[in-house]
């Protein structure tokens, strides 16, 4: 504001709404942060709804899905893991998860920004479909050639496990082998509308998950991080 910026657009989260228990969610789903980065990022958004909303500056708040692509190395472990066929699917597979890829997501920002009609809302910014985690494990076990991961084990005492972690190590200052919020991975779903998008912003992704998990194999591989 002191800069005299035009307008601005908030980078929020799809996980200020938590965990989905009745999917797909939308925008006007309730708050439900599950951890501090959730509760943080929150915080963040009615900070800038704020300044929005009141006419202190121009802005739109973008919640994008769990972002992938070429160049992220977020979901490296996970590819590599299923590649070496040392992963283990923890709980039944069931949740589902909603992604974003890069180039969509950068698509959704430039039309936050560009539309007027934008100012002061909140968009889900994600791909056009949700999966369940076992469908997404497959799909990334296709695009490194290899057969997709069967074997499973329970969640709670993997919870459990990294409940009582946390509260040992972080007090000692030192870095958790094991977080809850990883675990939550597997247990919580995720799965949105992004209808609003669509119909204000005239958002339509381009990138199916099927094709974007190739290309981020791909770039994996050219990179060596395999």
């Amino acid at each position: 504001m002191a800069a005299g910026v035009e307008k601005v657009i908030h980078c929020s989260t799809i996980g200020v709404c938590g965990h989905i228990a009745n999917p797909p969610a939308n925008e006007e789903t309730p708050y439900n942060p599950g951890d501090i980065y959730q509760i943080t990022k929150m915080e963040g958004e009615k900070l800038a709804l704020e300044a929005f909303r009141s006419g202190k500056i121009r802005g739109t708040v973008i919640r994008p899905a769990s972002i992938y692509g070429p160049g992220d190395l977020r979901l490296l472990k996970l590819f590599r893991m299923i590649a070496r066929k040392r992963f283990l699917i923890i709980g039944s597979g069931k949740p589902t998860f909603h992604t974003i890829y890069i180039d969509d997501l950068v698509e959704g920002f430039i039309l936050g920004m560009e539309t007027e009609a934008a100012d002061g809302g909140v968009f889900i910014i994600a791909s056009a479909k949700y999966v369940p985690l076992n469908d997404l494990f497959k799909i990334i076990a296709g695009a490194l050639g290899v057969k997709p991961p069967w074997l499973r084990i329970p969640a709670w005492p993997i919870q459990l496990l990294g409940t009582i972690v946390e509260k040992i190590c972080i007090p000692l200052g030192v870095a958790p082998p094991i977080y809850r919020r990883r675990v939550d991975f597997f247990t919580k779903s995720r799965a949105f509308d992004i209808s609003k998008a669509e119909n204000v912003l005239g958002y339509a992704p381009c990138v199916s998950l099927e094709e974007g998990i190739q290309r981020t194999a791909d770039w994996y591989r050219s990179e060596g991080l395999l």
